[in-house]
């Protein structure tokens, strides 16, 4: 990444535990997918120089008591909590590490367990807000109810789009969900109705897992060998107050941010729209993919649905979507969610992700947000 700070930042490790239900410890699945992204680099850990470990349940010492398993070498270790970008969150520190000279090696590492955690999202006020008494769930109905009045999105729009992300959740061995067979539109409207219009394969697949990065300077890459993917922008934003600004919730937050630091990662980058092959999003239910469409530019607005009637947005299309299954399918533990984007993205510029493989993948954009309005996005590119 060359930036204010000076120096470009490279991917040269990413690994992964399968994200799932399967009873092991979050920490454990950090440790793996530790390992993992260090063994891909081809370094040992002393070799690392700043860790920043991405979770939101665990406890306060979690990331520490997990930095001493890998090795007590006397290395920073920071907790990083950004709700569900929190690992895209530990991903940008870990790039500005590298970048800004603090380092020449930085480790991203996330780790969760949906289900093993209690209490998160309330505000802690005594007076209580929406976010407090309503279900994410409720909020991305309300945001795809709102869709469908203004724009006329139908129902099996949204179906079509989570049916594409479990479709290639199916190549991917580490996602959550991995149906025996080809997910029709029809097979997703007639699952369990969580909160109208989305029903039980629109949403989000909540468990545990694990993910990691590693990132280093250019030296270091070109020491090590191996493809050279470069993190061209990282960008992140907050919650900005214009005039006769509404809040929207903490959950979903204003439109506008996305849009505001997808325009930042494009400038940074020199790049835009037209020049991504792939893009993976925040897509904890389809109504979000539907609009980051728009909001990243790939289209304009109100134009999403066509993208989804034509294809556009699957493997083999345009610009293919959530290619290893997304938060619906792939998962979305908390923590590792973005690293796990980074993951996914990193394989497709290598030319590593298999049956999923987008032809000449050269550049991903990979964008989270999470409650409490913040929106992380970073750009990838094969140089």
């Amino acid at each position: 990444m060359t930036s204010k700070m000076g120096r470009r930042v490279l991917v040269v490790g990413v690994g992964m535990h399968p994200f799932g239900n399967d009873g092991v410890a979050a920490t454990d699945m950090g440790y793996v997918a530790g390992v993992a992204a260090l063994d891909d680099a081809g370094i040992d850990f002393p070799e690392v120089g700043a860790l920043y470990n991405g979770y939101i349940g665990g406890g306060i010492t979690a990331g520490v008591h997990l930095a001493k398993d890998l090795g007590l070498t006397g290395l920073p270790v920071t907790h990083v909590e950004n709700a569900s970008a929190t690992g895209s969150s530990a991903f940008g520190e870990a790039v500005h590490a590298v970048a800004g000279g603090r380092v020449d090696v930085a480790m991203a590492l996330g780790f969760d367990d949906m289900n093993r955690m209690g209490g998160l999202g309330r505000s802690g006020k005594r007076g209580l807000g929406a976010e407090d008494v309503m279900l994410p769930a409720a909020f991305f109905a309300m945001w795809a109810t709102r869709r469908m009045h203004e724009v006329g999105t139908t129902v099996e729009t949204f179906a079509a789009i989570a049916a594409k992300n479990w479709n290639h959740a199916r190549e991917n061995p580490m996602a959550q969900r991995r149906a025996d067979h080809e997910m029709t539109v029809e097979e997703i409207l007639a699952s369990t109705m969580i909160s109208y219009p989305h029903t039980s394969k629109m949403a989000c697949a909540a468990g545990g897992g694990g993910a990691a990065a590693v990132v280093a300077s250019e030296d270091v890459a070109r020491r090590l060998g191996g493809p050279m993917i470069e993190v061209v922008a990282s960008q992140q934003r907050s919650e900005t107050y214009t005039d006769g600004h509404v809040f929207l919730g903490a959950v979903i937050g204003p439109a506008q941010m996305t849009r505001d630091t997808a325009a930042d990662a494009y400038e940074q980058a020199g790049l835009g729209p037209r020049d991504l092959d792939l893009v993976q999003v925040h897509d904890a239910f389809p109504i979000e993919e539907l609009v980051y469409y728009e909001l990243l530019g790939i289209c304009g607005d109100g134009e999403g649905d066509k993208l989804v009637a034509s294809g556009e947005t699957s493997l083999g299309g345009r610009i293919p979507f959530s290619t290893d299954g997304g938060l619906t399918a792939r998962g979305h533990p908390g923590g590792p969610t973005g690293l796990a984007q980074i993951h996914e993205t990193v394989l497709q510029l290598r030319g590593g992700a298999g049956p999923r493989q987008v032809e000449g993948a050269r550049t991903g954009l990979c964008h989270m947000a999470g409650a409490g309005s913040v929106c992380v996005v970073h750009i990838l590119q094969r140089n």
